[in-house]
């Protein structure tokens, strides 16, 4: 976890605004914040604020003057949903980003966080995957729509330091899991989806389980609660316009993953392939190196951090 060092941006005292707070990261930043002695941790659901209506933004943090945000806030799903929904992915995502980070400059926000996504990265990008990557190759085809937002939203970010001098900074989290995730059978992430299909299983006295294509592809896993104390870390101790990779550095095959999921879940049987599905990017690991060298690193393993979303599961949908 981060080491105790003196911070260039302290939270004690100060509005925090956490856009999105009922999603699996805002949940998250919700829970770490709660130790950070904010005067105010500011919220709003989405029938309080649409955050698609430029106006309806501008005017609520014109009122609320918070001033920290963090922006986890985003239309998200997994391969499946980016693909069906491209239009829905690409305005959305944008017009939240754009919306949040201009009204947080007009009103004189004194530091944001935008969080964007590993799948800003070129398709084939050299691994592990280092900041710099980006915009340095063609995107994967299944999540261009989200990315290419993602991407403007650390742009923007970029742009609005460089031009007004505001403290805005990005961090790029690896794929993420926890408590408040998504368990849609179709729309949802790799490990939801596998918890959510592992479970059905074991609830009908089946013993195997069958995943997405080939199993071969490889991808890096963080526990939402160490995502959200990174993203703590970086707001507190970081302030520059390079956007900073928060992962693990370490990666486990998709056929890997199943099997550990079947013996958190409680399946002793085959794990079965659906080569017909598609695979998605041949292998996505980031390179940590630059946050590690702040002083900050990862304190769940995946086995324990597996152990805590199936329970997460068990309370929220089971």
């Amino acid at each position: 976890m981060g080491g105790e060092k003196t911070p260039v941006y302290a939270l004690e005292g100060k509005r925090v605004f956490v856009a999105g707070h009922r999603g699996m990261v805002g949940s998250a930043l919700m829970r770490r914040l709660a130790s950070e002695k904010c005067a105010a941790l500011l919220t709003a659901s989405r029938s309080e604020l649409d955050l698609i209506e430029q106006a309806d933004v501008r005017r609520w943090i014109a009122d609320k003057r918070p001033q920290a945000v963090f922006i986890p806030a985003a239309k998200v799903g997994g391969i499946h949903a980016n693909d069906t929904y491209p239009a829905e992915f690409l305005y959305q995502n944008l017009l939240i980003a754009a919306n949040i980070i201009h009204a947080s400059y007009e009103a004189g926000v004194e530091k944001l966080l935008f969080l964007g996504s590993s799948c800003i990265y070129p398709r084939l990008a050299p691994q592990p995957i280092a900041e710099d990557a980006l915009l340095t190759g063609p995107l994967e085809p299944t999540n261009e729509w989200y990315a290419i937002a993602k991407i403007a939203g650390i742009k923007l970010c970029q742009a609005y330091r460089k031009q007004y001098g505001a403290d805005f900074i990005s961090a790029m989290p690896t794929n993420l899991y926890g408590p408040g995730d998504n368990y849609h059978p179709e729309n949802s992430h790799v490990i939801p989806g596998l918890i959510g299909k592992a479970h059905r299983a074991k609830s009908r006295g089946e013993r195997d389980l069958e995943i997405w294509g080939t199993g071969a592809p490889y991808r890096e896993f963080m526990y939402v609660d160490d995502c959200a104390d990174a993203l703590v870390f970086l707001m507190k101790n970081y302030s520059a316009g390079d956007f900073v990779n928060v992962g693990v550095g370490s990666d486990v095959t998709i056929a890997e993953l199943a099997k550990m999921v079947m013996d958190v879940v409680g399946l002793d049987g085959e794990l079965k392939k659906d080569p017909g599905k598609p695979d998605g990017t041949p292998r996505k690991l980031m390179s940590s190196a630059r946050l590690r060298e702040m002083g900050w690193s990862p304190s769940t393993s995946l086995e324990e951090g597996l152990r805590l979303a199936y329970s997460a599961f068990l309370r929220e949908h089971a």
